[in-house]
């Protein structure tokens, strides 16, 4: 274990200090969880029609009724056309009446939403016929945005520090989230949105390298997932706050103006000691790990604190490229990221379509999150993060293949299968969170999860799109959803195993490094050491012991003997 992991030991895994920073951490993934999702419920599927108030210059007395049979044509089955019209005449009403209209154009002048009582980024901006796809477009570039997050503020945070980058980052979620209310303009919306994206990256990635070096191993996945776990929640109350509130700028200020509630972190929220460390702030440290100590009512020894490691070499997001062992993790945690936020926002961005009502799927679909996230514990606790990682990934993507194969006709058994899906998506993205904090080192940790949240954002801004396939086959999109997450999860059997090991500071390690065994702690404390060796310490013999009273003595303390096919561990 390095210098710094033993001092982290001594202040404790996951006492109230810890406990604090994890209760903190939960607060902002309410507010990520509405801007994830929350344009899905301002561009309902609303009937509408083509603006013809033209034929009113010439006949003010029609009714309704009258006006949409002379200027709209109807379609196959006798509903009117909602993105074509009669095209303008200066005729008298009596010649059309007597004659009528042949001659069709698109919409020139608007439409009209007879149904509509609330504003909606529908009704307020046309996002129809032409214009419909306008709306996948926006989610695409809201994934820009969490892109932009992940290339600027991952290796800013390697930079300047885990804290400065997550205070900065509320606030312009904020700012730009609470702005986006008050927008007069289509574009400005987007410019804004994208910013808030990138701000959500920001949020998350820093929340994760938290957890990830204040947490000690074996509590490492709960600290990580129990955060996850309020991402699944804020989408649920997304679902209710949503049908509750249906004007869209109403619903955008409910959702963003809590945020500004977190600027009490400015005092409350801690630097990362592992991160000081590697940038020499050693007396900065040390001071933060005492008043962790305390907090949890630990002590350091004031031996062990003198033992704080020097600054290792700065090391930069190239090193992910140019030492052979990153490269390979960079390579496929990047690749599992990307088939992974393929699945997940194919599904989750989906939801109008299943045939049922979206705030129901929406709730079925925070609510499964929920045991998604806490089994994920339990998984990479019993099964490692590998098998895990690999098996989630497979199970999602399988089930979408299977959807492919589901009648339209069939909405009870898609939503089904695509809640399932949701599920196996989302359990697998915790482990990527979890398996690439500890594959990463910590002075470049930020910007490997940041290259792979791009390669994910990559995914997320393509994930949209993909669904525009679907007027040349429905299935298109879902078996593109569901062979990608196959691919990646057979990608993750070629990585190495983490569970139970320490993390790694520097890039010169070729993987983290197994915690030391009850076994060989004892052995230390008796006078004996050693590098280790297999999956137990392997210990030299005290001068004037015999081998078969060590043997004993060990066997006494319930510290296995056995050959390990390069001798006996001992």
């Amino acid at each position: 274990m390095s210098g710094i992991g033993e001092i982290l030991k001594a202040v404790g895994d996951l006492g109230t200090f810890q406990k604090r920073l994890v209760l903190f951490s939960m607060l902002p993934c309410l507010s990520l969880a509405f801007h994830q999702f929350c344009q899905l419920f301002m561009v309902p599927d609303l009937p509408h029609y083509c603006n013809t108030s033209w034929i009113r210059a010439v006949g003010p007395n029609l009714t309704e009724e009258e006006q949409l049979n002379l200027t709209l044509p109807r379609d196959a089955d006798g509903a009117y056309e909602q993105c074509s019209m009669y095209s303008p005449v200066d005729w008298d009403l009596g010649s059309i009446v007597a004659y009528g209209l042949n001659t069709t154009e698109k919409c020139s002048s608007g439409w009209v939403y007879p149904s509509v009582q609330q504003p909606s980024l529908l009704t307020e901006f046309d996002l129809v016929c032409d214009n419909k796809d306008l709306n996948d477009i926006l989610q695409s570039v809201y994934m820009l945005g969490l892109f932009l997050g992940a290339m600027i503020f991952g290796p800013l945070s390697d930079r300047i520090g885990r804290r400065p980058v997550l205070l900065i980052s509320i606030f312009l979620q904020g700012f730009f989230g609470l702005g986006i209310a008050f927008v007069p303009h289509f574009y400005v919306y987007m410019a804004f949105r994208c910013v808030v994206g990138a701000s959500v990256s920001g949020i998350t990635m820093t929340l994760l390298a938290l957890a990830t070096e204040w947490v000690g191993v074996s509590y490492r996945p709960h600290a990580v997932l129990i955060t996850h776990c309020c991402f699944a929640a804020g989408q649920m109350i997304l679902a209710g706050l949503s049908y509750g509130i249906r004007n869209w700028r109403l619903l955008e200020i409910a959702g963003s103006a809590p945020i500004f509630a977190l600027f009490f972190f400015t005092w409350v929220l801690p630097e990362s000691a592992r991160w000081l460390v590697t940038k020499g702030k050693i007396e900065e440290a040390k001071k933060v790990l005492q008043k962790a100590a305390s907090i949890n009512k630990r002590t350091i020894p004031p031996d062990l604190l003198e033992q704080v490691p020097k600054p290792t070499k700065p090391g930069s997001i190239l090193d992910l490229l140019r030492k052979k062992h990153l490269l390979k993790v960079t390579l496929i945690m990047s690749c599992a990221w990307f088939v992974n936020s393929i699945v997940y926002y194919g599904l989750s961005l989906n939801v109008t379509n299943f045939g049922l009502d979206i705030y129901l799927t929406q709730l079925a679909f925070g609510a499964v999150e929920i045991p998604a996230r806490v089994g994920c514990i339990f998984l990479l606790q019993w099964f490692g993060r590998r098998k895990s990682q690999a098996g989630t990934l497979l199970l999602s993507g399988l089930v979408c293949l299977i959807i492919t194969g589901i009648p339209e006709d069939e909405p009870m058994a898609i939503t089904v299968l695509a809640t399932i899906g949701k599920f196996a998506a989302s359990a697998s993205f915790s482990c990527s969170y979890v398996y690439s904090a500890e594959l990463f080192p910590t002075i470049i940790r930020q910007s490997g999860v940041g290259l792979c949240s791009m390669a994910a954002r990559v995914a997320g801004i393509i994930a949209p799109l993909i669904r525009l396939l679907e007027k040349y086959h429905r299935a298109v999109p879902m078996a593109i959803f569901g062979s990608a997450p196959v691919l990646g999860g057979l990608l993750c059997f070629l990585l190495p195993e983490t569970r139970g090991a320490e993390l790694v500071d520097d890039t010169r390690g070729g993987r983290p490094t197994a915690q030391v065994s009850p076994c060989a702690a004892s052995s230390r404390s008796q006078g004996t050491g050693g590098p280790q060796k297999g999956p137990w310490a392997l210990h030299e013999l005290r001068v004037g012991t015999s081998l078969g009273a060590y043997i004993d003595g060990r066997q006494g303390m319930g510290c296995p003997i056995a050959d390990g096919g390069e001798g006996l561990w001992w």
